[in-house]
């Protein structure tokens, strides 16, 4: 294992982040401004309208990502003030990131690129790829690490989209596809390239405690709650985002149920798992993105959500041990459990849902199957009309086989870049530990309880 370098967590990371936002200082002083008002009346009225309709949303998706998803990822009981620091900066930083290359790719014109709330809503999906992606490696990376993971996966994200979305028409309201399965399969890769073959033991600060699963199981209830404002904000709205809530809230409600009913089962005593809880719950919200605003009977929402529930449980009991084991395959947070077999399961059922709704209905009304909506060009609207439901599904399933080939491919590599020697990961015995990058109080007078002198005196080299 490499030498843990004390420029890392001392020097690197507030140099480079300094840095970082001077540029993004100057290039927002030269080159971004916001949107002109519009002197018609009508045209103001409707900037308003949209305004209300989409803001709501946008901060239930801000307390999902800031809140919920830093407190789902406590469940390390020494590593909690770590995880949801490091998930607040990796938030703000790829957005503005995302900012940047978006405004230069898309939204640059007459040499100003101009600024909305729906830029910063789909700079912050970008953002949500590199939360989830980390989770894989989460606790035996620096921040220097999380950074670097930030500042590559942000740009081949976008490319991923633009491919899947616009290139190849996929129809994938909620992100299934380009969110989460993208994110999996590239925190899998980055994972794999960065710990290579060497098997890892369960390191002792990685067993929750009581109070650990308690903080992380709220982080899922707020997910719960706000979920379906994620999978509709960027629906069309009318029927399109109406269809949209009400598919994600049936099928997160029965992936919540069948996760208890899943867990009890697989355990000799019938006790339920925090971590099955934690995880298996928000199933359903990853694998109805794909089908959401499509017009289905509200039990396809329902199935769906038990199905992915139940993926996702089997997943961490049989799944997990079994790549570890074979594959040597790190995956801390269990992140191919909620994001990549309901993922699967979600890009399956989108091309399923297509081919049977199109089987009973006409021409006129196939257009409300998959409404071009939220994330979906215009070209790829006409191209869906055009290919008709069997290319249309053909789409969707090369959409996933591009998503998840991409993704790993540039994980991989990604990886690779994190084993250089100046982004060294921390020592093994100082994994899993707040007091490896804050300031503890209760060191201040007294060495923290249950740490050996080895960890202290490791603690105090990375400090000087």
């Amino acid at each position: 294992m490499a030498t843990p370098s004390p420029a890392c967590p001392r020097r690197l990371l507030p140099l480079s982040l300094g840095l970082f936002q001077v540029a993004l200082l100057l290039f927002f002083a030269l080159f971004v401004t916001y949107d002109k008002p519009s002197a018609q009346a009508e045209d103001a009225s409707s900037v308003a309208n949209q305004l209300y309709s989409i803001y709501p949303l946008f901060q239930d998706i801000q307390v999902m990502l800031v809140v919920g998803l830093g407190l789902l990822l406590t469940f390390l009981p020494r590593y909690g003030l770590s995880a949801l620091a490091h998930n607040f900066l990796l938030i703000n930083f790829s957005t503005q990131w995302a900012l940047v290359l978006q405004g230069l790719l898309h939204h640059f014109h007459h040499g100003q690129v101009h600024l909305d709330l729906h830029n910063l809503l789909t700079a912050e999906f970008a953002a949500v790829t590199v939360l989830i992606s980390v989770g894989a490696v989460l606790g035996r990376t620096s921040p220097c690490q999380l950074l670097v993971v930030a500042t590559c996966e942000v740009p081949i994200y976008l490319a991923s989209e633009w491919a899947i979305i616009t290139h190849l028409g996929v129809l994938d309201v909620g992100g299934t596809i380009t969110i989460h399965i993208f994110s999996c399969y590239f925190g899998l890769g980055v994972s794999k390239a960065l710990f290579g073959a060497a098997r890892w033991p369960l390191h002792p600060k990685e067993t929750p405690t009581p109070r650990s699963d308690l903080l992380s199981l709220v982080g899922t209830l707020i997910l719960w709650v706000f979920w379906p404002s994620f999978v509709a904000v960027l629906c069309q709205p009318g029927d399109a985002q109406h269809r949209a809530i009400l598919n994600t809230l049936l099928a997160m409600s029965a992936s919540a149920v069948t996760t208890m009913v899943a867990s009890s089962l697989l355990e000799s005593d019938g006790k339920l798992s925090p971590g099955h809880l934690q995880n298996g719950s928000l199933a359903g919200g990853v694998a109805i993105g794909a089908v959401a605003d499509m017009a289905m009977p509200p039990v396809a929402a329902l199935a769906l959500g038990s199905l992915s529930a139940i993926a996702c449980v089997l997943g961490f009991r049989f799944l997990t041990p079994l790549l570890a084991r074979k594959f040597t395959l790190q995956d801390q947070c269990g992140i191919h459990n909620l994001h990549g077999l309901p993922g699967i399961l979600g890009a399956v059922a989108s091309a399923v849902a297509i081919l049977v709704a199109s089987e009973g209905t006409s021409g006129s009304h196939f257009s409300q199957v998959s409404p071009v909506a939220g994330n979906a060009s215009e070209a790829g609207g006409e191209q869906w009309r055009d290919r008709g439901a069997g290319g249309q599904a053909l789409c969707q399933a090369a959409g996933l086989a591009v998503a998840i080939s991409g993704s790993l491919l540039a994980g991989l590599l990604t990886g690779a870049v994190l084993r250089l020697p100046c982004l060294a990961r921390p020592p093994e015995q100082l994994c899993f530990d707040d007091s490896l990058y804050f300031k503890i109080e209760d060191q201040a007078g007294s060495p923290e309880p249950g740490r050996t002198a080895e960890e202290r005196a490791l603690a105090l080299k990375e400090q000087v």
